[in-house]
């Protein structure tokens, strides 16, 4: 006759206990309270119902989410309160740099033909380092063009400050002037 192991006990999965569990939800899940805004789940303060993996190996422990309490929605509430305060200071700034853009004109040299087409284009990265020689520092990515600018003239570009603020600037194209013709 064979020899069989002995069968071990199986192992009880553990649970916490009653004061350490999570609320449950109306759809089983767990409910929490954002402490911070998360990508595709919601923004900071919201109440929203994850499954109990979710909460427990990642937005408890790294500190996005907490039990949904009347404390913890009060310090919510007067966080968010501070950060709108900050987020409308920053916003007027904003705007008074916006305006004092589009009080700005910046001139391009670029080489062109008879006709006035030039050789190359003129893009973001020629408009931002003629910006920068001005002493204003934006990105390539703040400036919104339609197409490069081809021709000389004046053209207005849109500069993207923030999200909510847009400016007009004033671009001068024009010829570069040769060092015989200059003198």
């Amino acid at each position: 006759m064979p020899k069989t192991k002995p069968q071990r006990p199986l192992k009880r999965r553990k649970t916490l206990p009653r004061s350490k569990r999570l609320p449950k939800g109306p759809h089983g899940g767990i409910e929490l309270l954002l402490i911070q805004s998360v990508e595709n789940l919601g923004d900071q303060g919201d109440v929203v119902e994850v499954r109990p993996g979710f909460a427990h190996n990642y937005l408890i422990p790294q500190g996005l989410a907490t039990v949904v309490t009347d404390h913890h929605r009060r310090m919510v509430e007067k966080h968010r309160a501070r950060l709108r305060e900050i987020e409308k200071a920053r916003l007027s700034k904003l705007k008074t740099f916006a305006d004092e853009l589009q009080k700005e004109s910046i001139t391009i040299e670029a080489n062109a033909n008879d006709e006035g087409h030039l050789y190359g284009s003129v893009g973001a990265s020629e408009i931002v380092a003629a910006l920068k020689r001005n002493d204003v520092s934006l990105t390539t990515d703040q400036i919104k063009l339609e197409g490069p600018l081809k021709e000389l003239g004046l053209y207005t570009v849109k500069v993207r400050v923030a999200k909510e603020v847009e400016a007009e600037l004033k671009v001068w194209v024009v010829p570069t002037v040769a060092a015989d013709e200059a003198s």
